[in-house]
This record gives structure tokens, sequence and C-alpha cells, in this order.
């Protein structure tokens, strides 16, 4: 994707969630802004909450790190983020994303690296449960645990 198809796709996003916000009778408030710019720029980095408020702070030295968790449960409230729980000890977030189902994470258990991949092979799953239990599926979440390729070669030595 070239920057200005990245630029027009940001501004989407940010259209988007304002109106969510209006919807809500909420403001993006030049804070809440800088917390989504910093979730937006770092996409794949699934951040804490002490990682995004260093990277608002850059912007707005002022901020508080109790203003930066109650936007996060602001946005978490609106289903603008996803809180994930890595077993890290701490919540990480990631935007939300306009499809049915979030993709899925492979944690590594020695570097804690977290990788992500979109095959969504549970549908099946999903209908025969929802079949044989009369239960409706919304979303599912699935977490992987293991060594990540550069862990590996240190683990088979």
């Amino acid at each position: 994707m070239e920057l200005a198809e990245k630029q027009d796709e940001k501004n989407r996003r940010i259209k988007l969630i304002e109106e969510k916000l209006k919807g809500k009778e909420c403001k993006l408030t030049p804070q809440r802004r800088a917390t989504l710019d910093v979730l937006l720029e770092n996409q794949s980095k699934h951040l804490s909450t002490e990682e995004i408020y260093g990277l608002v702070k850059e912007k707005f030295p002022d901020v508080g790190l109790a203003t930066i968790y109650r936007t996060l449960q602001l946005f978490d409230d609106f289903d603008i983020i996803k809180k994930l729980n890595f077993g890290d000890g701490c919540y990480r977030y990631e935007l939300s994303e306009d499809q049915k189902h979030q993709h899925h994470h492979l944690i590594c258990i020695k570097c804690g690296k977290v990788l992500e991949f979109d095959d969504d092979f549970l549908d099946e799953l999903e209908q025969k449960i929802e079949i044989g239990n009369d239960f409706k599926v919304v979303d599912h979440v699935v977490k992987f645990l293991g060594y990540c390729k550069e862990c590996q070669q240190t683990y088979d030595k």
C-alpha cells in the first residue's frame, strides 16, 4: 500500500471512529485523537497501556496515565479497540476490524513476540456448535502458544 493510500485509509478510519463517538455523544478530544493516532501508527505491535502512554506523552507531555486508561476504556466500550490478554501480565490493544472475526495470534512463550494470521478455519466448527447446542456464535478468540522462528533455533539446540 502506498503512502497516499495509507493516509487515506487512516483518515477513513478516523472519520468512522469520530462518527461512532458522536453517536454516543462523545468527542474526539486532542488526547483521544493522539491515542487513536498511536494505535493507527502501531497497528501490528499490540501495545500495552504504558507503551501507548509513552508514545502519546511525546505529543502531549502533560497527558496523564489516567487519561490514557479512560480513553482506552472508552474505546473498548465502543468497540473501537479490542483488549487482548496474552498472558504476560498486562492488557494489550489493537484496533477493531470491520470483518466478522478478528485475526488470530501466535505468541512466542520465550521472547513474547506476537504474530498474526488471518486464516479463519473455524467457520465449520462454529456452524456445528450453533446447530448442536442451540447457541449463536458471534465471535471467537484463538491464540497459539509456541516458539517463533528465532527462538526455535535456540530451543532446538
